[in-house]
């Protein structure tokens, strides 16, 4: 239990753990020169929710399988592009959770801009600057005071992660339950029933999800965490 436990003290306990090249991001070459990043626009759809915080998800999102027939689109070159590097498991997010589905977002009453230092710095953790912008303002408003804390945490846990061999996996027969059993291996302290898998309609992986604590430690997924059964196919598309 202690491995996230440490994201608590002083030092980026997570950043000195071994990360495997082809789990997480890597090789990543972001421009020297980025275009500012704009307060996202709220749509009606987008309720201000201030609940009390009972844990988090940390999302994952598998870059080659996002990024299948989006490697041409200029609004996803900094990720798909391989121009500015190559990415396995890519930061989606760190979102607070409540007692129920209905988890706290849009906490602050108005947008506000993630300055570019922070997005620099979280680019190749979570390389969108769309994203970035939107995480800040749905998710990371109700966790932190600010963008620079906000994703200094999300990156630390992040980073903490232990993945397994994804090119190996994607070469085997494999279900959901295997895939968790395989990261909670490499996680000490973690059990399957703290991760969640989504994959689409075909049953190729996009996302994995660790179900946290408030002290960040994993926990059981609450039961509002809908998934297939354990033994549901899985495929893990490798890229082009």
């Amino acid at each position: 239990m202690r491995w996230l436990a440490a994201l608590l003290l002083p030092g980026l306990w997570g950043a000195m753990q071994p990360v495997p090249a082809s789990a997480q991001a890597y090789q990543c070459r972001m421009p020297e020169r980025l275009a500012p990043v704009t307060p996202p626009r709220r749509g009606p759809e987008d309720v201000r929710r201030v609940t009390p915080i009972t844990g988090y998800t940390l999302a994952l999102s598998w870059s080659p399988e996002y990024c299948k027939g989006r490697e041409d689109r200029p609004g996803e070159a900094l990720q798909c592009s391989r121009n500015h590097g190559e990415f396995g498991f890519v930061l989606h997010g760190l979102w607070p959770e409540g007692k129920t589905s209905a988890f706290p977002q849009y906490c602050a009453r108005t947008p506000v801009q993630v300055p570019a230092s922070v997005v620099r710095s979280t680019l190749c953790s979570m390389p969108s600057r769309r994203l970035i912008a939107h995480q800040w303002d749905k998710h990371g408003s109700c966790m932190a005071r600010d963008p620079q804390s906000y994703f200094q945490t999300a990156t630390r846990v992040y980073r903490a992660i232990q993945l397994p061999d994804m090119e190996r996996l994607s070469r085997r027969p494999l279900t959901h339950g295997m895939l968790k059993q395989e990261i909670a291996r490499r996680n000490p302290g973690m059990k399957p029933d703290a991760i969640a898998i989504k994959s689409n309609g075909r049953g190729w992986l996009q996302e994995v999800r660790i179900c946290l604590a408030p002290g960040y430690r994993p926990r059981a997924c609450p039961a509002y965490v809908r998934q297939p059964r354990g033994d549901t196919r899985l495929r893990i598309w490798r890229g082009l």
